[in-house]
């Protein structure tokens, strides 16, 4: 082993490390503050690995949309929001304990017998050095054009909906007269001064 494989083995242990770690306190703190600001630290955590995958694009597009927007708008949310709610116990709680335990175990064994039983010997002659940007680039507006073009409509529909779901609040609900609902139904007449021309 030279020195760049162990300082490879070294910044895996690392980063691996410090993504279980901040995953664990996402989960287990009940500050939902933290817990947003510690998932920000598995996101870069993750972001570090592709790096050392050489997936550099993959690694900064991680950086810029999961922890530059995805994770700022969580925190956005929190903060607006500011919803305390108060604990309340729910009967028979430990059904729906006992089943999320048993979730995630059988999780845990799907993905350990699917990581004991990958062959993860990797052929290191044939590695390309240089950037991966201009390869996706070419796909994107390429083969993939129509899902490319289809996930930021898709985006674009969800980025509206939720500006009317937030707005919702804000509008005065205002009780209808008579009139009004006797208005609502018919057409609109045409102007006189218009009509007469």
């Amino acid at each position: 082993m030279n020195l760049a494989e162990g300082v490879q083995i070294v910044s895996f242990g690392i980063l691996a490390v410090m993504m279980l770690g901040a995953a664990l306190g996402v989960v287990l703190l009940n500050q939902i503050v933290y817990s947003a600001f510690l998932l920000g630290g598995v996101f870069m955590s993750i972001s570090g690995l592709y790096i050392l995958l050489n997936a550099d694009f993959v690694a900064a597009a991680q950086i810029l949309i999961y922890v530059g927007a995805v994770n700022v708008l969580i925190l956005f949310a929190i903060m607006l929001v500011n919803k305390k709610e108060e604990f309340k116990p729910v009967r028979n709680r430990w059904i729906r304990q006992g089943a999320t335990a048993l979730v995630c175990v059988g999780l845990l064994a799907l993905l350990s017998t699917m990581v004991l039983a990958t062959p993860w010997a990797v052929d290191t002659t044939t590695v390309n050095a240089s950037s991966t940007i201009i390869q996706i680039g070419k796909h994107f507006f390429s083969d993939f054009l129509l899902p490319f073009e289809l996930a930021s409509v898709l985006l674009l529909m969800a980025m509206v909906g939720a500006i009317i779901l937030a707005r919702r609040d804000f509008i005065p609900e205002r009780k209808a007269t008579t009139t009004e609902v006797e208005t609502a139904l018919t057409l609109p007449e045409r102007p006189r001064e218009l009509s007469g021309s």
